[in-house]
């Protein structure tokens, strides 16, 4: 472990922390800080050897673009006319698919990783894999992101200390606390759009 001062880390942990907050209060905003958070984190991850981790960004930025438009213009069943999309349960119809999915992507990036010579192919590709449900789910307003992201949060925290980048580490650890309250934050909005309260 070697722990340097990096000025994108602590960039874009700042973004980070602002997305998150964002992302807590339901603010479409967030995925203009996201957009910029991810251009640097291409950057950042890349010179860490990061490499699934940065290659992820590109579909984080596709995701942004698809986030923010169907935040803006998307509509959900039973929304009412000129209301937010409101958030609601994942689908039951889609575990599956994205189980299998998941799984299947995590293989993939797992044997490429260790073509490329990565030095963490397990933990890099499993949070690279599962980040692909976690900010599709996000982009749907879907309440169970918050679950993917702490598990997703709690092994990226491990992995960027043990890879020296100190500051992004302790955005994810700050992370699962937020995410923990975004949780019943959204799950409690998503009560009293239901009941109309």
């Amino acid at each position: 472990m070697n722990f340097e001062l990096n000025p994108l880390d602590i960039i874009t942990t700042l973004l980070g922390l602002a997305y998150i907050l964002l992302e807590y209060k339901a603010s479409i905003w967030l995925w203009a800080v996201g957009f910029v958070m991810q251009a640097l984190d291409i950057v950042l991850y890349y010179d860490k050897g990061l490499y699934a981790d940065c290659a992820m960004e590109f579909y984080y930025i596709g995701m942004t673009i698809y986030g923010f438009w169907v935040w803006k213009f998307g509509r959900k069943k039973n929304q009412q006319q000129g209301a937010d999309l409101p958030v609601t349960h994942f689908k039951k119809s889609l575990i599956l698919p994205w189980v299998l999915g998941t799984l299947a992507i995590w293989a993939v990036l797992w044997y490429w990783l260790v073509q490329i010579g990565s030095t963490v192919p397990v933990a890099d590709a499993f949070t690279t894999a599962l980040s692909f449900v976690g900010i599709w789910a996000l982009a749907r307003k879907y309440l169970e992101q918050w679950l993917i992201w702490i598990v997703v949060d709690v092994m990226t925290c491990v992995l960027y200390f043990y890879k020296g980048i100190p500051f992004k580490a302790s955005l994810y650890g700050l992370y699962i606390v937020i995410a923990v309250f975004g949780y019943i934050r959204w799950r409690k909005m998503m009560k009293e759009a239901t009941t109309g309260q």
